[in-house]
């Protein structure tokens, strides 16, 4: 996806937001770094690897290889928009999250070894660099 059809997306989704929503983005099909480094070069009217050598740095801290999504299939709903969808979302009782938020920061700062719980029992999404 070029930079403009993903400005576009969002500005899109600006339009169609009413507060709170979560958009997610049909990004159309990876592409291959290698792939898009060697058209690149070929488009700039060079040939990979002869005039312009490809060198492979391996991750940096925070990349990663794939995009992966919290939100099941399933869970979204079509907009007006082809490639625009909305996460249906759960009722969300805000009492409750704020006294579980205070219950966080108090173990956080009794410093407990238990706090990836706490977390946990916020976003069961969560998953810890510990835990992998």
């Amino acid at each position: 996806m070029t930079i403009p059809e993903a400005v576009n997306l969002v500005l899109q989704c600006g339009a169609l937001a009413k507060g709170g929503e979560i958009f997610i983005l049909d990004m159309g099909e990876p592409v291959k770094m290698l792939e898009l480094a060697k058209n690149m070069i070929r488009l700039s009217g060079h040939e990979p690897d002869k005039d312009i050598p490809i060198i492979f740095t391996g991750l940096r801290p925070g990349e990663k290889l794939y995009e992966e999504l919290l939100i099941n299939e399933d869970s979204l709903e079509k907009t007006v928009k082809d490639k625009i969808f909305v996460a249906k979302q759960e009722p969300v009782d805000s009492d409750s999250i704020q006294q579980s938020v205070h219950e966080m920061v108090s173990q956080a700062f009794e410093e407990n070894d238990n706090i990836r719980e706490w977390v946990r029992k916020l976003v069961p999404e969560y998953i810890s660099q510990r835990d992998n």
